[in-house]
């Protein structure tokens, strides 16, 4: 049993070694969770005596096999409760991220797995990410983001690299939808910004909005 915030860190740090690779600075993991370097490197020192990260004072820390399914852990409940929250009590995608931060803290097992199970053992989130199993395996989801397709390739839009729900309210003014097919029309070289074209319309996207965009059977 760890603590809620043990179990934060967990999680940073694994989005982070996913992100940038092992030896995750504390600078790092302070800027994303928005807290002190010496805050951070006391909590960094009570996760390397569970055994959770292996820490280098100036260097880094990366987790330990027992971290990292620690860490798998929180994320298949944070991910479970999203679809809950999305599929059963019909929140939007934009509102769920808050609410499973608070849930995917619940400690009983049993709960999760028959959650997992009512929701027929769902592998992607309501954001397209992929749900980690209940020993810590993922499906592999490989993606493309719209910003390294070519003009005139096309792609299904499945998933996004920033799932803030500022972002994703911008998606819904847009009418962007996971499902949809996209299709790139042209690239503007002034600004690098995107004309893309879905079934029911055409819109510009910037170069930002087009790299957090990922999609898959791209031709």
């Amino acid at each position: 049993m760890y603590s809620q915030a043990e179990e934060n860190y967990l999680k940073t740090i694994y989005t982070l070694e996913k992100e940038f690779g092992n030896e995750v600075s504390t600078n790092l993991i302070a800027g994303k969770i928005k807290t002190k370097a010496s805050s951070v490197t006391d909590m960094l020192k009570k996760l390397a005596n569970k055994d959770l990260v292996v820490y280098k004072k100036y260097q880094g820390v990366y987790l330990t096999e027992l971290g990292r399914l620690s860490a798998l852990e929180v994320i298949r409940k944070h991910r479970l409760w999203e679809c809950f929250l999305v599929q059963k009590l019909q929140f939007n995608w934009d509102e769920v991220h808050d609410i499973a931060e608070q849930l995917e803290h619940v400690k009983s097992e049993a709960l999760i797995n028959k959650l997992d199970a009512f929701l027929k053992f769902p592998k992607l989130d309501p954001h397209g990410d992929p749900i980690p199993d209940a020993h810590g395996r993922t499906i592999l989801n490989k993606t493309v983001s719209i910003s390294d397709m070519k003009i005139g390739s096309a792609g299904v839009f499945v998933g996004v690299r920033d799932s803030s729900s500022s972002f994703l309210k911008y998606l819904n003014k847009k009418n962007l939808a996971l499902g949809d097919k996209i299709k790139v029309i042209d690239i503007e070289p002034f600004d690098s910004s995107y004309h893309i074209e879905t079934k029911t319309h055409r819109l510009v996207i910037t170069s930002n909005v087009a790299e957090n965009l990922c999609l898959k059977n791209v031709k």
